[in-house]
């Protein structure tokens, strides 16, 4: 098929709307880059083994990643049988060269292909390249850049061709790049994504395992940091590092030491995808040949793999309890109660004020308070609630699970209670937040201990039903949501 509207001489053109299906092509399957990819095979098949077999071998490489994704029904199929014959064709030829162009190119010159192709195709054009253009013009070069092709349409097919990262690994290390980040692509379902990769180690072939092993020690940082709210997501990992232990087990090695893993999600993610597949490790050993790596078998040794997936299991396991299983407060009674079981008012409010160091007591602090406001009277009553509020307010990324629920329950009960249709004290409600909470709540509880700064309000405005009741729904909007396991409905 030839395109309509398209010159065959205008080389500019068709370099241009090769780029475009390079760079476009994850859209959407598209008639129109069916149509440039039959019309590019179909030129390459009327002379296969011809002068101008390269500017179409290159084209392509260009249109590969189209094919392998997302083409209509038979184009792949014709493509490919296009490439195989004139590859073979080519490959007849003679050539006098000791080297080709094809052999140095990996995915990022991929760019630079369609400009390539036009001045290739046009001996008119002046020739600026560091490689001369007899040694791209070559049909062994030519047949070279057909092989890059089907490599790129159907991963491992061909032998002699650059490594590269199969299309479906490029995605994966995007995707992931960008969760670890903290910023996942608009399309991505957080709890799929990292309960993929422990499908990913399930079902991974022997040579591949290592590397989805150290996909799933990426993602596990992720999990066990309290973004993924749904409990089967860690149950999933934890089941598919049980699952892969076995495999590494009873092994030896001789190495004196074993290589240094990424410390970063993002970095430690690339690693694991690339050591997935034979494309990828081929990618990593010519890295390593360059200096850039370690040596693959140190990191994908048997002995440290198992090291690994214990190491990751064990963060599992703790975290998982954590973040979903049941809380037991009693103990800081110690912690937030004077000898006199009294509330350790200065101690609280110090612990409700904003900042990274709270966060770590954030979650314990708001559960514990909510317990005990049921048996609570008076003013300890008031300060117990607006720790709990304040207290999940400081959680990060977010109470877990278990937490927020209980804690909502006590908040929807008090903004479900009756209040006033008007109040009763003279004066607004006290600040809920900032200096003026700081320092009001601790001379609200223990008057005697903390004399007031500045004006303050009178207890009757802390004790104010309309106030507990305006707090708490504030707070159940804040934590709406959070309270729920993400996987409880399905």
């Amino acid at each position: 098929m030839i395109m309509p509207n398209i010159d065959v001489t205008d080389l500019d053109a068709l370099g241009s709307l090769w780029d475009e299906i390079r760079e476009e092509y994850q859209d959407a399957r598209n008639d129109r880059y069916d149509e440039a990819a039959l019309d590019c095979a179909a030129r390459l098949a009327g002379d296969p083994a011809g002068t101008t077999a390269s500017v179409w071998t290159l084209g392509l490489v260009l249109l590969a990643p189209y094919l392998a994704t997302r083409p209509g029904d038979g184009v792949a199929p014709r493509v490919t049988a296009a490439l195989r014959s004139a590859e073979a064709a080519l490959r007849e030829r003679p050539c006098p060269h000791d080297s080709h162009p094809y052999r140095d190119h990996d995915a990022d010159g991929d760019e630079y292909l369609a400009e390539l192709a036009g001045l290739i195709g046009d001996p008119s054009r002046e020739w600026e390249e560091d490689r001369p253009r007899e040694e791209w013009l070559c049909p062994w070069n030519a047949a070279g850049f057909a092989r890059i092709a089907l490599d790129i349409i159907e991963p491992g097919s061909v032998a002699d061709v650059p490594p590269r990262l199969p299309l479906e690994a490029v995605s994966t290390t995007a995707e992931l790049s960008a969760l670890l980040h903290g910023y996942p692509k608009p399309w991505t379902d957080v709890n799929d994504e990292v309960a993929w990769q422990a499908w990913g180690l399930t079902t991974a072939a022997p040579e591949d395992r290592a590397g989805h092993l150290l996909t799933v020690r990426a993602v596990t940082w992720y999990a066990v940091s309290g973004m993924v709210r749904k409990k089967s997501v860690l149950d999933d990992l934890v089941e598919a590092l049980e699952n892969a232990l076995p495999f590494f087990a009873g092994a030896s090695c001789a190495h004196g030491h074993h290589a240094e893993l990424p410390r970063s999600g993002p970095d430690a993610a690339e690693l694991g995808v690339m050591l997935s597949s034979h494309g990828g490790r081929r990618l990593y050993e010519r890295r390593h040949v360059a200096g850039r790596t370690a040596a693959l078998d140190t990191v994908v040794c048997p002995v440290f793999m198992a090291e690994v997936a214990e190491e990751s299991l064990k963060l599992l396991r703790e975290r998982r309890e954590i973040l979903f299983g049941e809380r037991d407060t009693s103990g800081l009674d110690t912690e937030y109660l004077g000898p006199d079981g009294r509330l350790d008012i200065e101690k609280i409010v110090d612990r409700l004020a904003p900042g990274s160091r709270n966060k770590t007591y954030a979650n314990d602090l708001g559960l514990w308070a909510s317990r005990r406001y049921a048996r609570a009277e008076g003013r300890e009553r008031t300060v117990l609630l607006l720790t709990a509020c304040r207290a999940l307010a400081n959680a990060y990324p977010a109470p877990p699970v278990p937490v927020a629920r209980e804690v909502l329950a006590l908040l929807r009960s008090v903004a479900a209670a009756p209040r006033p249709a008007e109040c009763g004290h003279d004066g607004g409600h006290p600040a809920f937040r900032g200096a003026a909470f700081r320092t009001g709540l601790p001379h609200f509880y223990a008057p005697d201990a903390f004399p007031p700064e500045g004006e303050l309000l009178g207890p009757e405005a802390w004790m104010c039903p309309g106030f507990a009741g305006a707090v708490a729904e504030e707070c159940v909007g804040d934590l709406e949501g959070l309270g729920e396991d993400e996987g409880e409905d399905e």
